[in-house]
């Protein structure tokens, strides 16, 4: 489908609903668990001018033909309302699914992104087969931890998750000893005998806190704390969305002479240093606001250190090889900066340990 705007819409990133003069009742639609017969999946995303000024919504273009979508057509004034109705035609047979409908609003430069997704299953489960494999009492769930994916500094990000009660009696579910940045809930609350319910988590940016971040929360069941926490992992990044033309231009870029550094065969137990060497191709210094390490093997071998324009630099880090599996072995490295154009930077460490 050929989409033709009337204004000078900015493809190049979607906006957070957050950021726009439009409200939504969700932005996630979770079907939960569904089975290959209970045919078409319908939802409805329902929106509110908040603004002082009608809008309209232009053109909702869904990921894949599976989805149909209709919308509301006449112009929506402020305060009011309008809805976005889509359906999962559910022929593709039993797998997971998500979805988007990436919708165009007047006023608003970038497509705000909805997603709809479940799961297909080829015949009809139980509560217990589909939410007993992490389950906390009578609370199932399918996991404890949780991922709410890209986080931008000053901004908040949030997700859903299908949860339900295993148990004979209603169960109210509260949280306690959550991490600052994390609220939960769970709608409905309490959860009906034998029901399920969304759970809703959100996390807030924290000015202090980059790269990958777990989140913590334990739940409070019938007011007895749980034995384990749930867990939600977010990636937090700078955000760039108030720089100007000249404040991007002038940005750290930053180039690496290889994102792998190869060695071996070496024998277990021997340390080695490993080097990174970069180039701020940028007019402003380059910053490395974190190191995220996969494993244990490897260490900084020296603090982050700024990189001035058109200056090179490195990053270190030392590797033991006595933590490693002996054979194969590729460690990723994960380098959050404040460069626009690599906000996220991907190195590796790859070799073989007799």
């Amino acid at each position: 489908m050929e989409l033709v705007l009337s204004e000078d819409f900015d493809l190049s990133e979607e906006v957070s609903p957050a950021d726009t003069p439009v409200s939504w009742d969700k932005t996630v639609h979770d079907f939960g668990d569904v089975s290959v017969t209970d045919g078409p999946l319908t939802c409805t995303f329902t929106l509110t001018n908040d603004g002082s000024e009608p809008i309209a919504i232009f053109e909702v273009v869904s990921s894949c033909g599976c989805t149909d979508v209709k919308w509301t057509r006449e112009s929506i004034q402020p305060g009011k309302t309008g809805s976005i109705s889509a359906t999962y035609k559910n022929e593709d047979g039993p797998m997971p699914f998500d979805k988007t409908l990436t919708v165009y609003i007047s006023g608003i430069k970038r497509p705000v992104i909805l997603r709809l997704r479940g799961v297909v299953h080829e015949k009809k489960k139980s509560l217990s087969q589909l939410y007993g494999a992490q389950k906390l009492g009578d609370f199932g769930l399918k996991t404890r931890s949780f991922k709410a994916g890209t986080l931008k500094q000053g901004l908040s990000v949030s997700e859903t998750a299908i949860v339900a009660n295993l148990g004979k009696k209603p169960l109210d579910v509260s949280f306690a000893d959550a991490s600052a940045q994390l609220s939960m809930s769970v709608k409905p609350n309490p959860i009906p005998s034998g029901g399920t319910a969304t759970l809703s988590y959100t996390v807030q940016a924290d000015p202090s806190l980059y790269g990958r971040n777990e989140y913590r929360a334990t739940p409070v069941l019938n007011g007895q704390k749980a034995s384990a926490p749930l867990t939600v992992l977010v990636w937090t990044q700078e955000n760039f969305t108030a720089l100007t033309s000249e404040e991007r231009s002038t940005a750290a870029v930053p180039y690496f002479d290889n994102s792998t550094v190869s060695f071996g065969p070496v024998k277990a137990g021997e340390k080695l240093d490993v080097e990174f060497r970069c180039t701020n191709k940028g007019k402003r210094a380059l910053h490395f606001f974190k190191a995220d390490l996969e494993g244990s093997a490897l260490s900084l071998a020296a603090p982050l250190t700024d990189i001035d324009a058109n200056e090179k630099g490195s990053v270190r880090f030392t590797l033991d090889t006595s933590l490693l599996e002996k054979g194969e072995n590729v460690i990723m490295i994960s380098l959050t900066t404040n460069s626009p154009l690599r906000p996220l930077v991907n190195l590796f460490v790859a070799g073989e340990v007799r």
